[in-house]
């Protein structure tokens, strides 16, 4: 367990854009930072990370926090992980007692396969520099192909030895579990026996958006065409390769920086590229690409060039995926190497420079590049012809952007040599049937959540209709953004008037507090009895404490009240002479509107509740005259009070 002491330098050193910074591309906006959220797909920014505040907050989905609650959410780190990664950020030594034998046993799986990758890097790594065979053998090998040592490090390449159970041996005398060997597909069984997986094989990590290795690719180094030429690692609890892209934890900075993603097919290429001075390049590793994996790369850049050998029948069977990220909103470039060139071997043999001019000059725009294609393969037949236009046509539908489809069709129909006009009906054609389907599926959806009043019991409706929720959410927004903020109050002391400065945290609590108020919410009565107990312990209430609060329920409400999807720049104001009250220059006319607000909420409710009693009673023959009398006596005092709160919010009550 981390003491609390520690975790309280953790989070005072943490600066939420850094960390954030890392796994999602931000750009200032007003006194926030605006970026794609990483936990769902948007096409436009809604994910806002607050400085000042040292919370984040997506406004599409929900999601919100503080840099612990990032790293848990997007890295799926439990709490004690994402300390020691921030921890481990900002240079703070990890101060924790020894969990008990019971919590050591509940340690997660999760975390036990990534130790066992961890350590198999490592040790593949030493296998190559520090045996006799990793040197001769792997090293060599990995020389011969161009790699620099320093890349090879930075990647943290390694070498599997020849051997049966090399690897399996030496990870069971450290202690790594028999179960996690198979999990992870590094060991295999037969027999009762594990066996290792890569024999004689270059290893190659993969590792995660924060540099955790989660499995590895293995590429054989013999010509025995009865083995794979690579093999890697199986699915598991750590690794699905459909949202795994080769060389992204390396690349990411390159990505925004350059705003433009590379991607080419393998391990080598990618490291090539890199060592060609291209840092932008990742790889799908030999997988189709999928959705999760274009979501990954339009965090730092909405545009993807890909390098391609010059064999069509490779192009064409890219298209399906091309296709899809057309359909994310993205931009894409095909670049078609040199007959006989894939991009490692271009890569070494042409100096950095011609690599970088020869991707500049030679990327062209996917759906041209489709269009010619196409093209070629309907020889003049008229039944291919109109086929290819109509695939051509299904393409372009999929982009977003409407002015974008426009001038495809405009170039498209150059190329094809057919009437725009024609094009635009089978593109419109074929959006209206996308979005019909759509349509089509949302009411289903829709239809579970109806209810019928018909259905109701007539229990449920003479539940109460007036609640609080509002108003109790707005007290302890303010309790969080202004508590220790003074407001003034003008008192006559002696025959004089003297302005008296309260803290809105004691204004507010006291005013509430004598009226044996309660809130309803149980989430604002939680966060209000805190600021109860920070006051009667003299201690200043710090919104930090209820962001790293350990009730998930608290830090969820906290982030969503400190969070403000917009703001308005002073520039903006000046610029136009148009200026507003800004909230803290109005704070004690806020603070007093939201306390009264409350307290009229309150107040109606009350009255509805009389109101209902009163009903019960007149219908009630055996309840006495003076009983009935009271009730309405309750009533009228009621709305007495109720019309000096609403006078004082400036409201009319109409009933």
């Amino acid at each position: 367990m981390i003491i609390p002491d520690t975790v309280d330098k953790i989070m005072d050193a943490t600066r939420i854009e850094e960390v954030v910074g890392e796994f999602v591309t931000l750009k200032k906006r007003g006194a926030n930072l605006l970026g794609l959220c990483p936990f769902h797909n948007e096409k436009t920014p809604s994910f806002t990370v607050s400085v000042a505040k040292g919370i984040y907050k997506c406004f599409g989905c929900g999601k919100g926090g503080n840099a612990v609650n990032f790293l848990m959410d997007h890295e799926h780190y439990t709490y004690p992980e994402a300390l020691k990664y921030l921890a481990a950020k900002y240079g703070i030594e990890i101060e924790e007692t020894k969990p008990s034998p019971e919590q050591q046993q509940a340690m997660d799986e999760k975390e036990s396969l990534f130790a066992l990758t961890a350590f198999a890097q490592k040790y593949f790594q030493e296998q190559l520099h520090e045996t006799e065979e990793g040197r001769s053998i792997g090293l060599t090998y990995l020389k011969e192909r161009g790699f620099s040592l320093e890349v090879i490090r930075k990647y943290g390449i390694g070498y599997s030895l020849n051997k049966w159970d090399a690897f399996c041996q030496e990870a069971l005398s450290k202690g790594y579990k028999k179960e996690y060997l198979l999990k992870t597909s590094l060991a295999k069984s037969k027999d009762q026996q594990l066996y290792d997986t890569f024999r004689g094989r270059i290893i190659f990590p993969i590792h995660n958006l924060s540099g955790r290795v989660l499995g590895f690719g293995a590429r054989i180094l013999t010509n025995d065409k009865n083995k794979p030429k690579y093999v890697n690692s199986a699915e598991s609890d750590i690794y699905h390769k459909s949202k795994v892209l080769f060389g992204l934890y390396f690349a990411k900075t390159a990505l925004a920086a350059n705003d433009n993603c590379l991607l080419v097919e393998g391990y080598t290429d990618v490291i090539s590229l890199y060592q060609a001075g291209i840092e932008n390049a990742i790889a799908s590793s030999g997988t189709a690409l999928t959705s999760d994996q274009i979501k990954l790369i339009r965090r730092y850049t909405s545009n993807i060039t890909l390098l391609f050998d010059n064999d069509p029948a490779g192009i064409k069977a890219a298209f399906r995926g091309i296709d899809m990220i057309l359909e994310e909103g993205m931009n894409v470039r095909v670049v078609l190497l040199p007959e006989g060139e894939d991009p490692d071997s271009f890569a070494r043999e042409n100096r950095p420079a011609e690599v970088k001019a020869f991707i500049d000059n030679n990327a062209a725009d996917f759906i041209s590049l489709k269009t010619q294609l196409l093209l070629k393969e309907t020889q003049n037949d008229p039944i291919r012809k109109a086929a290819r236009i109509k695939e051509i046509a299904q393409t372009i539908s999929l982009i977003p952007e409407p002015i974008a489809r426009t001038l495809y069709i405009q170039k498209c129909g150059e190329l094809m040599k057919v009437e725009e006009k024609l094009l635009v009906a089978e593109v419109n054609k074929l959006r209206r049937k996308k979005f019909s389907q759509q349509r089509t599926e949302s009411p289903q959806e829709e239809a579970t959540t109806l209810t019928h009043p018909a259905e109701e019991t007539s229990e449920k409706q003479t539940t109460l209709t007036i609640t609080n929720d509002f108003q109790e959410k707005e007290i302890i927004r303010l309790l969080l953004h202004y508590a220790n903020h003074d407001i003034l109050f003008e008192v006559e002391n002696e025959g004089r008037k003297e302005e008296v400065a309260i803290k809105v945290l004691d204004f507010i609590v006291q005013d509430i507090l004598d009226d044996k108020l309660e809130f309803e919410n149980e989430d604002c009565k939680l966060i209000f009895d805190l600021f109860v107990q920070s006051r009667q312990d003299g201690r200043q209430p710090n919104n930090q404490s209820f962001t790293n609060h350990t009730d998930e329920r608290i830090r969820n409400m906290v982030v969503d009240l400190l969070s403000t999807q917009y703001t308005l720049s002073k520039n903006w104001e000046d610029r136009h002479h148009i200026f507003i009250d800004h909230e803290e220059d109005i704070l004690k006319a806020t603070v007093m509107q939201a306390v009264y607000a409350f307290k009229l909420r309150k107040l109606e409710k009350m009255i509805e509740l009389n109101q209902q009693q009163l009903k019960t009673a007149q219908e009630n023959q055996d309840i006495s005259e003076e009983e009935v009398f009271k009730l309405l006596e309750t009533n009228n005092s009621l709305k007495i009070i109720r019309s000096r709160f609403a006078k004082e919010l400036n409201r009319i009550v109409t009933r």
